[in-house]
């Protein structure tokens, strides 16, 4: 299977070395503005992450400055777009219509416009359209979601998903809200994405924050309702322009217990009514390879990724930028609900 990857910033290459490690996988193309990279220098790219492995050779692979080259590459199976969210749509859909499958970085796209073009062009295809949101592959994530979907909570009264840091300084687009769409869309789509995973689509939201993005400020905290349920609190952004450290956390309270994980020393722990506290057994599976192989599993198989639709991306899309929306009227309650 041969395989082109657009964009090679952090997240590009961590995909690279995904792909590098499953069997019968050729990258055969890679496209990047930045002359270094493409040269197969990655000692200057950084991210919240640590990405150090191996050294990459990606010397065989045809070199491309626009990706839109890149994508039209005779011979490639797939694609996988690592590009400011900004070029997703098109770079993407140009993509499908020359018969490629399509894993995209999260957010999927700008706004539910281009995220429905983008589905229509799969449609029309006939191809795999994926968008990349890892957190579903990542083993403290998934311990919720199957705890979620056993029934281990009976009901849910409440739940918190927290992700914050400073705002990135590793690639420039991040902090320009055209190309991204700010912070608190771009890094919080991941909870908005869980929440929506594990409960379905609220009916409301309210939001609270702040934005100044020239200091590298973007903060939201927003309340879902449930019909019939309590509330679900997503919160977090860039809170500092340096320094401040990256943190993700999750507390979902049901009337049999209660599952907690904070990324700052807090495994994944279910409490029991009656006091014990367990730390759940989890995998020692990487999130990103996970969601890599189950990709190209995918496209070989021509199996749609049902584990990570393009529909619910698109959901999580449209629920983050009406989230962010509600902040504007300061607590004011905005429909979910299409």
């Amino acid at each position: 299977m041969k395989v082109a990857v657009a964009g090679l910033g952090f997240m590009g290459l961590t995909h690279l070395k995904a792909y590098n490690r499953i069997e019968g996988v050729e990258i055969a193309g890679v496209a990047s503005v930045d002359p270094k990279a493409l040269s197969g220098d990655f000692s200057h790219i950084g991210g919240n992450l640590d990405i150090s492995g191996p050294a990459l050779d990606i010397s065989s692979a045809a070199k491309f400055e626009d990706p839109l080259a890149c994508v039209r590459m005779p011979g490639v199976d797939a694609v996988d777009l690592c590009l400011p969210t900004n070029l997703h749509a098109s770079v993407a859909i140009e993509a499908l219509e020359h018969g490629k499958h399509v894993l995209v970085e999260k957010p999927m796209a700008l706004n539910e416009t281009e995220t429905t073009r983008m589905m229509d062009a799969a449609k029309a295809s006939g191809r795999i359209l994926m968008s990349a949101q890892v957190l579903r592959f990542m083993p403290v994530y998934k311990a919720l979601i199957d705890a979620v979907e056993s029934g281990k909570f009976g009901r849910v009264h409440h739940a918190l998903f927290r992700r914050r840091c400073s705002a990135p300084g590793w690639s420039a687009w991040l902090t320009d809200k055209s190309l991204s769409g700010g912070g608190v869309f771009d890094l919080l789509i991941h909870d908005i994405d869980m929440m929506m995973v594990c409960f379905g689509i609220p009916d409301s939201v309210r939001s609270w924050g702040h934005e100044d993005l020239a200091r590298g400020i973007d903060t939201i905290t927003s309340q879902f309702e449930y019909p019939g349920s309590g509330a679900v609190t997503v919160t977090g952004g860039w809170h500092h322009p340096k320094a401040y450290p990256f943190s993700m956390e999750y507390t979902v309270v049901g009337e049999n217990g209660v599952m907690d994980f904070s990324s700052e020393g807090r495994p994944v722990r279910w409490f029991d009514n009656d006091g014990t506290a367990t730390e759940v057994e989890l995998s020692d599976v990487d999130g990103y390879q996970a969601e890599i192989e189950y990709f190209v599993d995918c496209c070989r198989t021509g199996r749609q990724p049902g584990r990570c639709s393009s529909e619910s991306s698109a959901a999580a899309v449209r629920i983050a930028k009406t989230a962010e929306a509600a902040r504007s009227k300061k607590g004011e309650s905005v429909p979910c609900q299409l």
